[in-house]
């Protein structure tokens, strides 16, 4: 099945069994005509641009550097939302049952996410992770990719009635979060694909991305 299907499947049964009410549904569709009238999207960083190098502690406090790993070959980028959010953790699996075809193409994945050390753990743990999810403090990362906004009081009430408080989940009282992005950076550090989405219920599906890494392959990073 593909992710997309998993996601619409995932939100038809919280529908459904009367999780996601139509109420909270016209505040989630509002949020997302908001973020997507306020012009957010055409702001990020998209293919074809030079995409901005970062270090990152992992959730054990080792040090990712993009440089460092574009020299051995292309870089595949998810911002991921958080611990708390279903769709992301969806993403997440779908991303791990491709890992092998993504590293056999030479490429690393990563997720980024402006969760806390512990929660990050825990994200890796329960989705069963076989690569990093890396610290995002304040989404310092995901503001140089132009992802990040801030959320609206509707908004924050709706998270705070499921009990996902950002500011204890992040470590920081922003309740600012990264757009759902994807990126493949190629060896010379510019961005060969990006998927970016203000809707955080629609995602790609990671197969997208195959073609795109075949399409590096042979390419060398120019010192």
């Amino acid at each position: 099945m593909r992710l997309q299907d998993k996601l619409d499947a995932f939100k038809a049964k919280a529908v459904e069994s009367g999780r996601l009410s139509q109420s909270i549904l016209e505040k989630f569709a509002n949020g997302t005509k908001e973020l997507i009238e306020s012009g957010q999207v055409e702001q990020a960083v998209k293919a074809g641009d030079k995409a901005p190098l970062f270090n990152l502690p992992d959730a054990d406090g080792v040090i990712f550097s993009s440089r460092s790993h574009l020299a051995r070959g292309p870089l595949v980028v998810t911002f991921y939302r958080g611990v708390w959010c279903p769709y992301c953790n969806l993403e997440l699996q779908a991303l791990e049952a491709a890992r092998g075809e993504i590293e056999s193409r030479g490429a690393t994945l990563v997720a980024v996410a402006m969760q806390n050390a512990s929660n990050s753990r825990k994200s890796k743990r329960e989705n069963q992770l076989g690569f990093p999810i890396l610290v995002d403090f304040k989404g310092a990362v995901a503001v140089q990719f132009g992802l990040c906004f801030k959320l609206s009081d509707e908004l924050v009430g709706v998270y705070k009635q499921f009990g996902n408080d950002l500011a204890q989940i992040n470590g920081e009282p922003s309740w600012t979060l990264p757009m759902p992005a994807r990126y493949v950076i190629d060896q010379d550090g510019v961005v060969a694909y990006a998927e970016i989405n203000p809707d955080y219920a629609n995602r790609p599906d990671p197969s997208e991305l195959l073609p795109v890494l075949d399409s590096l392959k042979g390419t060398r990073a120019v010192a």
